[in-house]
């Protein structure tokens, strides 16, 4: 498949699903949390403050059959704990998270203005 000027192996409809996994917002935010190590639930749900449970749960949920995170319950513990952490392929995600995060912080400023530039001549048009 070809991407621009670019050749990558694969097909559009294998690796759509996969983007749109790591691209979504929560994906992403959680990979950039855990990116720090093991954490339970109740420490990601108040380091993203704005996710609600229901999405934090459905996320993990997806992160984990898709391989990325692992989730060991503690049943030792009274109550029982439950921990989420990266693998190895999820540990993978972190070094391109924080490029786009570096790259996102380094242009809002130029993308607000271009948003306010096109707005502008939308409703000049």
């Amino acid at each position: 498949m070809k991407l621009g000027n670019m050749s990558v192996p694969g097909d559009c409809g294998s690796i759509s699903p996969i983007l749109a996994r790591i691209g979504d917002k929560w994906s992403t935010l959680i990979i950039l949390v855990l990116s720090e190590g093991p954490k339970r639930y109740s420490v990601l749900r108040r380091e993203i403050e704005s996710i609600s449970q229901r999405m934090l749960t459905l996320t993990l949920r997806a992160l984990e059959r898709d391989g990325l995170i692992l989730r060991t319950v503690h049943a030792d513990k009274n109550p029982p704990q439950v921990e989420y952490e990266l693998t190895d392929l999820g540990k993978t995600l972190i070094d391109p998270l924080y490029a786009l995060c570096l790259w996102a912080s380094q242009n809002c400023d130029a993308i607000e203005e271009n948003r306010k530039k096109h707005e502008a001549e939308q409703a000049d048009a």
